[in-house]
């Protein structure tokens, strides 16, 4: 049993990563402290100044454990990887996590190549970026690979040279064929050093190449060569065009500024590099009643540059930030070369904040109304569905589904809906094991057993966990009085207490309304919360009918290629993985059948005969 007075005494005055706990053990809260004695204390004194998202929390406390560090900067470190693994509900957090593309190049290998890559690895490359468009990375290293004839296959050269013919980007003129000995190391890496010089912005040299070959190709009257040149050039331009707008200094800054409403955030960051600003995005952040700007732009930097490979030089932000020390120091080890925060006050510096504040107010004002539309649909149709059945609170449902032929390959869905948004990676199938016949009662009854005593054992830590130790606030049983009855007897007999309703359908299979406590509640069909029923029933059947289809052509491939001469496991997977599909094989040759792997000719004539 957890005394909360005893274990506020063990508190160490050192410091640590603390982590708050509800009663059905999710972690809720994870928090960093210079101190965990006196920072884990605060949240239990009685004081007035607590913000309501504090006290919120605190009600919900049940316990806490405390992870002690070397340093504040260590704690730190462990608090930004324990958030981004749990993902607290009172944290403050983004809510959409993004990955910025890189340009890399090879430059460890003999004759390197240029990449699309969305993570920057040490060591493993030199990299450009990152950049705001995936589709102008694409556009570049199409354009760096025509100019330079850089090649893009993925051979191990100079070991595999000429031990296959050269590709098609040979043949169009757009390699020079490494891969057969054609061009020399020497000449090559030149190529790559000017595909460097051209992504550190010199574009003058190539411009002034391409005009240079272009009007000598006109002289000589080969126009389409000239065209091509051109062609070339208008590339060039459009690539530095993108890079016009420039900075007052050359080093590499972000520019972090944030706009909230008290519910919702937005914050923006302007990306300059080398002097030149690339780009921008925004981030939406879930914030809780009492969060300052100040608050928001902490916890986003802890977010956002603990994902993202690149840290520049400089971070301007809008406000002063707390731990910017800290962060700063934890930055600098990140990027092993010093991290300044500052927060300009006047001059050039202090309108580029302001620019991206303005920003950042209008993706707020414009996405606010489609905000409100997205909240209603998911959890204020969730909290419509809660207040129908008289719940308190409604964060995760779950709804089951049974699907069968005649009885035959039997099978249960269960999906997730949290927060009004299906989790698809909680889904969970079962294929019925005991129950033979048309049966779905006893069906129901077997896959809610399976999936409720495998959540015990998970939680008793008898089995290691799958998923199946969370329970939902709502059972959703796609039936009346029957299945509801079902799920109410599995969860009796396992001693659980869970919220059981039945989606009533009427004569015509619509949903008409939800049987709870026997008695069924009509409920309004133009309201949101019966739209998210009518979605969560039509998910629970199709992911079910999904998983029965798949059984049952399995089943059919199976019983009709078992059936031949000749035809066990191996042989039957390599013509499904051949032909891929039954119908192709009933159609194939008996020499278009040997060309899978293992198909003897006897085997082939077989297989013929038998569609035949």
């Amino acid at each position: 049993m957890f005394n909360l007075e005893e274990e506020l005494k063990k508190l160490p005055a050192k410091p640590g990563v603390y982590i708050m706990h509800d009663k059905w053990d999710n972690i809720i809260y994870i928090g960093k402290a210079k101190i965990l004695k006196n920072r884990v204390r605060q949240y239990f004194q009685s004081s007035r100044n607590k913000s309501a998202k504090i006290v919120q929390m605190v009600s919900h406390i049940q316990y806490f454990e405390y992870i002690i560090t070397d340093s504040e900067l260590e704690a730190l470190v462990l608090e930004c990887n324990l958030i981004k693994e749990h993902r607290p509900k009172y944290n403050t957090m983004l809510k959409d996590d993004k990955s910025y593309p890189f340009i890399k190049i090879t430059v460890g290998e003999e004759y390197p190549r240029v990449l699309f890559a969305r993570k920057m690895k040490h060591g493993a490359g030199k990299y450009f970026g990152p950049y705001t468009s995936a589709a102008a990375v694409k556009d570049t290293i199409e354009l760096l690979c025509k100019l330079y004839k850089v090649r893009t296959c993925n051979r191990n050269l100079p070991k595999d040279e000429g031990k296959d013919r050269p590709c098609l980007n040979y043949h169009i003129g757009q390699c020079d064929a490494p891969c057969q000995g054609y061009v020399s190391g020497e000449e090559y890496r030149r190529r790559i050093d000017e595909v460097v010089s051209f992504l550190n912005g010199d574009y003058k040299k190539i411009m002034d190449r391409l005009t240079t070959q272009m009007q000598e190709a006109s002289e000589k009257m080969e126009y389409e060569e000239a065209a091509r040149y051109r062609d070339l050039l208008m590339s060039v331009k459009q690539v530095a065009q993108k890079q016009k707008i420039t900075a007052d200094d050359v080093n590499d800054r972000d520019v972090i500024a944030c706009a909230s409403d008290g519910q919702d955030a937005v914050v923006q960051v302007f990306f300059i590099r080398q002097g030149k600003l690339l780009g921008r995005d925004h981030f939406h952040m879930k914030v809780a009643e009492g969060d300052t700007k100040s608050d928001i732009i902490s916890e986003f930097m802890k977010q956002y540059y603990g994902g993202t490979p690149f840290i520049p030089n400089i971070i301007m932000v809008q406000y002063e930030i707390e731990d910017s020390d800290t962060i700063a120091q934890w930055l600098s080890a990140r990027k092993d070369r010093k991290v300044s925060i500052v927060t300009p006050k006047k001059g050039d510096k202090e309108k580029m904040v302001e620019l991206a504040y303005k920003n950042a107010q209008l993706v707020l004002t414009q996405d606010a109304e489609k905000i409100k539309r997205e909240e209603s649909r998911t959890t204020g149709a969730m909290k419509e569905i809660a207040d129908w059945l008289g719940l308190g609170t409604l964060h995760r449902a779950e709804a089951y589904d049974i699907s069968n032929t005649n009885g035959v390959e039997s099978v249960g869905s269960m999906v997730v809906f949290e927060d009004g948004r299906p989790k698809k990676n909680d889904y969970r199938k079962f294929k019925i094991r005991t129950v033979k016949g048309p049966d779905d009662y006893k069906s129901m009854r077997e896959v809610l057993t399976r999936r409720f005593t495998r959540g015990m054992r998970e939680r008793e830590g008898i089995e290691e966990s799958h998923g199946f130790s969370r329970y939902p606030d709502l059972i959703m049983m796609d039936g009346g009085r029957g299945q509801v009855n079902i799920a109410l007897d599995v969860l009796k007999e396992l001693g659980l207490n869970i919220p059981v309703c039945g989606m009533v359908k009427d004569d015509t299979h619509s949903t008409r309304g939800l049987y709870y406590n026997n008695v069924e509640i009509p409920i309004d069909k133009h309201s949101e919360g019966f739209k998210l029923i009518t979605r969560v029933q039509d998910e629970a059947h199709r992911f079910a009918i999904t998983y029965h289809r798949s059984l049952r052509d399995k089943a059919q491939v199976s019983s009709v290629l078992d059936s031949i001469e000749g035809i066990g496991p191996v042989r039957r997977k390599a013509l499904m993985k051949h032909f891929l599909d039954i119908e192709k094989i009933r159609q194939a040759s008996v020499d278009e059948l040997m060309k899978a792997d293992g198909i003897t000719e006897n085997v082939a004539e077989n297989i013929y005969k038998f569609f035949h």
